[in-house]
């Protein structure tokens, strides 16, 4: 296209080429040809209708000129036209070269795209990090796979869990059966193979009470990662009650003032007394002043009473054995004053409380969104015990909360509860379905830091 001469009148609104800003002529030459419209009547439409208003063809003029603007744009990539969001056609039409200025094509900058609607270089996308937490229990092998949310909190993009009963036997023989094992590491194969799956940026894999107490419990952690090439961290009882509180976090209350967290486990239980009346950080487990690990499980104190068939004289027996535990832990009284009130309620993180929750609730089936932070009062939790206790093994087979793999564990772990309860009465308890992988995910996204970063919202993860 050649350069316009002097004189010439505007060129057509859709012609190519016109850019501006680049015109690089003076104000009287476009004065002149301005004049010139005026004179012919016509301008880069054509002639007026007979009769027409000068002022209004000149409006249409401009307005056609300004839809024939055009603007260049950068970006990452190749350089091309793109039409201004006003433009005729929409603001997806584009057209298919480099920019033409005064008829000469315009070299585009190396790596460089322009696009519609944009001045400057967008980031690129960079999907957010994900996090892996495996515990492998006495009972249960579970895993969690979370990316980053708000501030505190994280999305859960996979999950897994299986009961393998690692412990069953372990009270009477002080080794991890050979079917036990067999069970355990089927279990951690899937797991390995949903880390594979995705790309992790930290993870931790733990393994906790069966373990810890069982005299091959080492060579089963070096078949583990023979077999499956995940290498489990053995953790001590403190590290678990700490992981334990770090899950719940999000579940105490700005008014709370003091807890008693407690996980009742497969071969131990954890508690922890949590006072927060003074101040209160974002991190939880900061403010315990007492714990204590229980050598006492559901799969431990089944196996030494009895599971299936359990009277109520065998039920008191349990909750006495347990108690005597508690009794002997030093720091129960730690939280004082803090232990009454309004403001003092138990929260626990087990399948015993969550199954108990279930049963409540008359789930058809268990639901997890349902459970998670419902509250119970003691003449809720006094109910469902006395009712779990009155049941036979079938009833608590049939029950969908129950099912067959917990019906000869269940009442082990409401004796465990009832225990508890009698040495810190409460009139509340608060049920979470969350614990040591929530525990593993949060610590390790906030070592990373990635909820102080500036970061731009993100898409959904697949």
């Amino acid at each position: 296209m050649k350069d316009l001469e002097d004189g010439d009148k505007t060129p057509d609104a859709e012609a190519p080429g016109r850019c501006p800003g680049k015109r690089r002529r003076g104000k009287r030459k476009a004065a002149q040809a301005r004049a010139h419209n005026r004179a012919d009547g016509g301008g880069a439409g054509g002639a007026e209708k007979p009769g027409a208003n000068p002022q209004d063809a000149q409006k249409r003029r401009r307005k056609k000129r300004r839809r024939g603007r055009k603007a260049y744009v950068r970006d990452a990539g190749n350089a091309v036209n793109a039409v201004a969001p006003n433009a005729v056609g929409g603001p997806t039409e584009r057209s298919a070269g480099p920019p033409v200025v005064n008829g000469k094509t315009k070299p585009a900058a190396s790596g460089a795209v322009q696009r519609p609607g944009h001045r400057h270089a967008q980031a690129p996308f960079v999907p957010p990090p994900a996090y892996a937490a495996l515990d492998l229990g006495t009972n249960n092998c579970r895993l969690l796979v979370a990316v980053p949310n708000r501030p505190g909190r994280f999305r859960v993009v996979d999950a897994f869990s299986r009961i393998v009963r690692l412990g069953e036997g372990l009270t009477a023989n002080g080794r991890l059966a050979d079917d036990a094992m067999a069970r355990a590491l089927e279990a951690l194969k899937v797991c390995a193979g949903k880390l594979e799956a995705r790309k992790i940026a930290r993870a931790r894999l733990i393994a906790t009470e069966a373990c810890r107490a069982a005299a091959n419990g080492a060579d089963f952690i070096d078949r583990v990662r023979e077999e499956t090439g995940l290498t489990l961290e053995v953790i001590d009882r403190e590290t678990e009650a700490r992981l334990a509180v770090s899950g719940c976090g999000s579940l105490v209350e700005r008014e709370t003032r003091g807890v008693v967290l407690f996980d009742i486990g497969g071969g131990s239980s954890e508690i922890a007394l949590i006072d927060i009346s003074r101040r209160r950080s974002r991190r939880l487990a900061n403010h315990i002043v007492s714990w204590t690990s229980l050598p006492v499980g559901v799969v431990s104190l089944s196996e030494r009473f009895g599971g299936r068939h359990v009277t109520p004289e065998i039920f008191a027996a349990m909750v006495d054995d347990v108690a005597g535990m508690i009794d002997a832990f030093d720091g129960r009284d730690r939280l004082g004053a803090v232990a009454t009130g309004e403001g003092f309620h138990l929260l626990g993180t087990s399948g015993t409380v969550t199954t108990l929750a279930g049963i409540f609730l008359d789930l058809p089936r268990y639901d997890r969104r349902r459970v998670d932070g419902l509250w119970m009062n003691e003449a809720d939790i006094d109910r469902m015990v006395e009712t779990l206790v009155g049941w036979g093994f079938d009833e608590r087979v049939k029950n969908p909360c129950i099912g067959a793999d917990r019906a000869d564990l269940v009442l082990a772990g409401c004796a465990i509860l009832e225990a508890i309860r009698r040495t810190w009465p409460a009139t509340r308890l608060r049920v979470a379905d969350r614990g040591l992988r929530e525990g593993i995910l949060t610590e390790l996204m906030a070592e990373d830091r990635v909820w102080d970063r500036d970061r731009r919202p993100r898409s959904r993860v697949s």
